[in-house]
């Protein structure tokens, strides 16, 4: 007898926990090239290229990762209800991946075009935004909630799973924020060279980003433990 469904949609979750940590690491020790003033500046594109290949890993993996959620909790044996109806039946979970593979294109898109197109960027940013919100007032009730959605298992490590994930896409945010000064500097870098102040600005970009990158790193850590572990559950 082979093993449950249910077994690979785990498994599947864990991989895109693997790839988005492995990507970000990735991501952040090509980053320090980049940085590099004693390179040239070819070679110092060179390590952009691969930064920014390294990074649509793990922009993949946010995205897939709800889709992937929100299967599991449909398989949930103790899964939620809303009034007496279970609150994930098959055609929800269809039209979320519906959902999620149009985000992922828009993700993907405006990876590849660097943001070249507003309307893709503004898009996703409105998407993102939304969701911080909806996953953030979920994860909140369902920590504070007696029986969140009807369930009787002691949910509360889900609902803080669900926060880490919301922070993570407000740090994914706030990322592109303190990148906007970065795509000028490293065009002046080719034509006027290295600079001080070029440089200072795009270590300040860089580094800038440095406490996002470590709250999307313990958001990953920490939502794959709960994941796993499931505190307090009463299964």
């Amino acid at each position: 007898m082979g093993p449950h469904p249910h077994g690979w949609w785990i498994v599947l979750h864990l991989v895109l926990f693997v790839f988005w940590l492995g990507g970000d690491l990735g991501v952040f020790y090509s980053s320090r090239f980049v940085l590099d003033p004693a390179s040239t500046p070819q070679a110092r594109t060179t390590a952009l290229r691969i930064m920014s290949g390294l990074d649509l890993g793990p922009k993949i993996c946010l995205v897939l990762f709800l889709p992937s959620g929100v299967t599991l909790m449909a398989l949930e044996p103790h899964g939620a209800e809303l009034f007496g109806v279970r609150l994930f039946p098959l055609w929800s979970v269809v039209l979320v991946w519906v959902f999620a593979l149009g985000w992922l294109a828009l993700t993907v898109a405006d990876h590849r075009t660097h943001g070249r197109f507003p309307v893709v960027r503004r898009a996703d940013w409105a998407i993102r935004l939304g969701l911080v919100a909806v996953i953030a007032c979920s994860a909140v009730y369902t920590l504070v909630a007696s029986r969140p959605f009807g369930v009787e298992t002691n949910p509360r490590w889900l609902g803080a799973k669900l926060l880490l994930y919301a922070l993570t896409i407000a740090a994914g945010l706030g990322i592109r924020l303190k990148l906007r000064a970065f795509g000028p500097a490293f065009a002046a870098l080719h034509t006027s060279g290295s600079t001080p102040e070029v440089e200072r600005t795009l270590r300040g970009s860089v580094d800038g980003c440095l406490p996002y990158v470590w709250t999307i790193w313990a958001g990953v850590l920490g939502a794959a433990v709960l994941g796993v572990l499931k505190p307090g559950a009463t299964l």
